[in-house]
């Protein structure tokens, strides 16, 4: 991909917001972007792997985990599931494991940290509501802009 966040931020300062978070990137790819899907859940993935079973068209799952590090809301099967379902990333306010694996898959990861222990599967949370961190607004259908510089939110597609 062309775009940097740095530049991109340059570019429509007016229009765009960063978030804060101090994300760490685990994919094989750390350059990512695409329309906003949202997931809230703690410490159970049951929303966010049934979501990433849906076709994702390019877009990236923003997952507010609540910072909780306490268990993995993503790892390597559910990673090479995006990929394959046409998911440009993730970005997990939360933990991953499996991540030497998930660092050979062709898919965008950022998250907070690993934890080897797996997620609860209750299906509690909800899929597509705005989510807040960082001091921004993540909403659904929104664009998000990810590299090794951070995670930028524009309410439409930049060039």
């Amino acid at each position: 991909m062309s775009w940097a966040t740095t530049d991109l931020y340059d570019a429509h300062e007016s229009r765009v917001e960063t978030c804060s978070v101090q994300f760490r990137d685990y994919g094989g790819k750390t350059r990512f972007c695409g329309p906003i899907r949202t997931v809230r859940c703690h410490r159970d993935n049951q929303l966010f792997r049934a979501l990433l079973d849906e076709p994702g068209n390019g877009a990236v799952a923003v997952v507010d985990g609540g910072g909780s590090t306490g268990s993995a809301l993503m790892g390597d099967i559910i990673a090479a599931k995006g990929a394959r379902n046409g998911w440009s990333g993730v970005v997990i306010r939360g933990a991953i494991r499996d991540s030497a694996a998930v660092g050979r898959i062709d898919f965008g990861t950022k998250a907070l940290g690993v934890n080897p222990a797996r997620s609860r599967k209750e299906g509690k949370g909800a899929v597509d509501e705005p989510v807040e961190f960082g001091g921004v607004t993540f909403t659904p259908g929104e664009w998000i802009y990810c590299d090794e510089d951070g995670v930028l939110v524009s309410p439409t597609p930049l060039t």
